[in-house]
């Protein structure tokens, strides 16, 4: 299994509002778009994202619904050389001010996009700028968690960030590029659920052959929620532990 991370998906309510405001700010272009009768999907990323980068999948319904942003999916975080200089290029743009630098230690910032999704900036020498670093999703037991990666999508544990309160977990494929994006598990101590909403919609999982690559998941016991066949054989869904619905893609 290829196991790098095609694509983190998130929904929105006005399609070219998201657009412009990720090309503006984040430099973002259109790598890819998918016409349907119902929606949308529209694949963006800077124009030098590495191939093993993820992209951000945009996906806007046609029927002007809206979404619950829920607390289970955290946010994107995107690569800047210098934390200040970047929340205060976004800040003279105009985008609005939510966590800058000073308020997080000085070692990451919060902006929100149009819609509310969070998204983290963090400093890195490594990747394009403004490529996803991560993505952060909660899970209310980190060893099922961590062993859900680890066993069903052969991630290897990159990282590790523990607090009084929480902690934060670091995930990749073994082997993956630095710019492949990781997954962030935080687990926070008080035993609380979270609600997923539908604002966040997916990761996406790349697999060197779609059918061999979901019968091993399959075998390693992972949910089948949307096997191939029923995706047309072009790709198949299935769920972590807590819920959040990994999509599993064949490219090219």
């Amino acid at each position: 299994m290829n196991g790098t991370i095609d694509h983190v998906m998130m929904r929105v309510e006005d399609l070219d509002e998201t657009l412009d405001w990720y090309g503006e700010h984040l430099d973002y272009e259109e790598k890819g778009r998918w016409e349907a009768d119902t929606f949308t999907n529209v694949y963006l990323g800077p124009a030098d994202v590495h191939d093993d980068g993820a992209l951000l999948e945009i996906t806007y319904n046609h029927d002007d619904r809206s979404y619950e942003m829920g607390d289970a999916w955290g946010h994107i975080a995107v690569r800047v050389e210098d934390v200040y200089d970047a929340y205060e290029e976004l800040m003279d743009a105009g985008v609005e001010d939510y966590r800058d630098p000073d308020s997080c230690g000085g070692r990451y910032a919060f902006v929100k996009d149009p819609d509310g999704h969070e998204i983290e900036i963090v400093q890195r020498d490594h990747g394009a700028r403004w490529s996803i670093d991560h993505t952060m999703i909660r899970v209310e037991d980190a060893d099922e968690a961590l062993g859900f990666w680890t066993r069903k999508f052969e991630y290897e544990h990159t990282g590790r960030w523990e607090s009084d309160t929480f902690a934060n977990y670091f995930v990749k494929p073994e082997d993956a590029a630095e710019e492949t994006m990781a997954v962030e598990l935080t687990y926070n101590y008080d035993g609380r659920s979270y609600e997923m909403g539908d604002a966040w919609g997916h990761f996406a999982v790349r697999a060197d052959d779609l059918h061999n690559d979901w019968e091993t998941l399959m075998e390693r016991g992972a949910a089948e929620y949307r096997d191939p066949e029923s995706c047309d054989d072009r790709y198949a869904f299935t769920k972590d532990q807590d819920g959040h619905e990994i999509e599993v893609i064949e490219r090219n």
